[in-house]
């Protein structure tokens, strides 16, 4: 007799989207490092908030330096890149069926990139750096839709963890 509980749609749903949300986010990593000039320039812009609407009373939150621009930029890289890799790894618990730790660092990879995409490109760079402002250096957008989509993978896998509890997978 077996003791590796069967597959269910809801298990390959959590593998296939955790897998998904990895390699997007590995590429987006990878994209970075080896095209480090583009969103470099991004985030340089973004910080500096060269092509906002120059109101005084928000310039004060600019930063100019260009040490601190990159180094911002490199910490985002860096972020990125340990959130894909834990990604991955949930990736691969997944396809081991081990549920639990595959649902708990899935869970921290998905939560790694809505801190980043919520909480940095969101909040700090939309609403402290007034992002919105700018018609050339906006990515409100894009963040707002690798939140959506993390939000929704790490619905989907502790929904998976609340159906094997109740012992109806």
């Amino acid at each position: 007799m077996s003791t590796t509980p069967p597959r269910t749609a809801l298990h390959l749903a959590a593998t296939l989207l955790t897998a998904t949300v990895a390699l997007y986010t590995a590429l987006v990593a990878f994209g970075n490092i080896t095209d480090f000039g583009t969103n470099q320039q991004f985030v340089r812009h973004v910080l500096a908030m060269d092509t906002t609407f120059k109101d005084d009373d928000l310039m004060w939150r600019a930063i100019t330096s260009k040490g601190l621009q990159d180094a911002a930029y490199v910490a985002i890289i860096v972020w990125e890149t340990v959130a894909a890799l834990v990604l991955i790894y949930g990736t691969w618990l997944w396809l081991r069926r081990d549920d639990l730790s595959a649902r708990r660092f899935t869970t921290y990879g998905l939560l790694m990139l809505m801190l980043l995409f919520g909480g940095g490109f969101i909040a700090i760079g939309g609403e402290w750096f007034s992002m919105w402002q700018s018609a050339d250096w906006n990515g409100l957008d894009a963040a707002t839709r690798v939140f959506l989509l993390s939000g929704v993978v790490l619905l989907v896998v502790n929904l998976a963890s609340g159906k094997e509890k109740s012992g109806t997978t």
